[in-house]
């Protein structure tokens, strides 16, 4: 597929969006795209576009038959709740206002450089669309050379600006999680893999903080304080998607998560600094305190 026609469906959705329940007729659709992209549209062409709208996004372009209004149903709350579609549609669009924009807003927009989703990402959901083994050499961080592995690449997902791949490991005999960014290279065995019944990559990760795999530990109750600011910050862009708030008042909330605590989790919750308050379990509270004592003597 080319970025052209995903741009095309993108413009699609997010025009009969802006419109709402009451939807649009043809001729007022046909109008507007020939405003936006300068060419005739007909009913043919409209007919696919709405077809591949649904086969690729899930998102159906319903018909009033009693005014022959098209019309996306609640598509701003449904578009929202599907982080996937959300996150494509966004994406799309400011490229797309970049590219027709560039000198107007040349200088005046900014965005974070993800090094690891360039060179391998499009190889491995197109991998992951055929069901495709792939043969890589990977580098961690605590390796001194590159390991040969035969994985199946089950998924992806996004944290922290990194993309990672979730795979099964045929030497490792187990699943794993790979960087893309530490991937030295990449290709097609030309073998085809089984997916695991009801795989699902959220549920995978539904007690996880960031990229860790729980491999059987079970997940806790974490309970931490923030002052009024911080805690409207946490509020906004919640650490976990577990996230509560159990008590409330003028000067602090105290929120929840349910996770496996891990390095990622304590590393983040340093990084507010004296705006949180480790409350429970106690062994997360030691380990906070472990690594405070390890600052302070560093610049002592």
């Amino acid at each position: 597929m080319t970025g052209e026609l995903l741009r095309k469906y993108i413009w699609l959705i997010q025009t009969f969006i802006r419109v709402g329940d009451k939807g649009l007729t043809l001729e007022e659709l046909f109008d507007k795209w020939e405003q936006r992209w300068d060419t005739p549209y007909v009913r043919s062409t409209f007919n696919h576009q709405r077809g591949m709208v649904e086969d690729i996004f899930g998102i159906r372009i319903e018909c009033d038959r009693s005014t022959n209004r098209y019309f996306i149903r609640g598509g701003k709350d449904m578009v929202e709740q599907d982080s996937v579609t959300s996150w494509l549609i966004d994406t799309f669009t400011v490229n797309n206002l970049l590219h027709q924009s560039k000198d107007l807003l040349s200088g005046r927009v900014a965005v974070e450089e993800v090094p690891s989703g360039h060179e391998y990402l499009t190889h491995v959901m197109n991998a992951m669309q055929d069901n495709m083994v792939l043969r890589i050499r990977y580098q961690k961080y605590s390796s001194e050379e590159a390991s040969r592995l035969t994985v199946y690449p089950y998924a992806v997902k996004e944290v922290a600006r990194r993309w990672y791949l979730i795979a099964w490991c045929v030497e490792r005999k187990g699943l794993r999680v790979y960087g893309l960014d530490r991937i030295k290279s990449m290709e097609e065995t030309g073998e085809e893999f089984s997916m695991p019944a009801g795989f699902d990559v959220e549920e995978l990760f539904a007690s996880s903080y960031g990229v860790y795999l729980n491999e059987g530990k079970k997940s806790e109750k974490v309970v931490f304080k923030a002052g009024a600011l911080e805690a409207r910050f946490i509020n906004d862009l919640p650490l976990h998607g577990s996230q509560e708030i159990i008590a409330s008042d003028e000067e602090s909330t105290t929120f929840a998560i349910r996770v496996c605590p891990n390095d990622s989790l304590i590393m983040d919750l340093l990084a507010r600094g004296s705006r949180i308050e480790v409350l429970a379990p106690d062994s997360l509270r030691e380990r906070m305190k472990e690594e405070i004592n390890k600052l302070r003597n560093l610049y002592e």
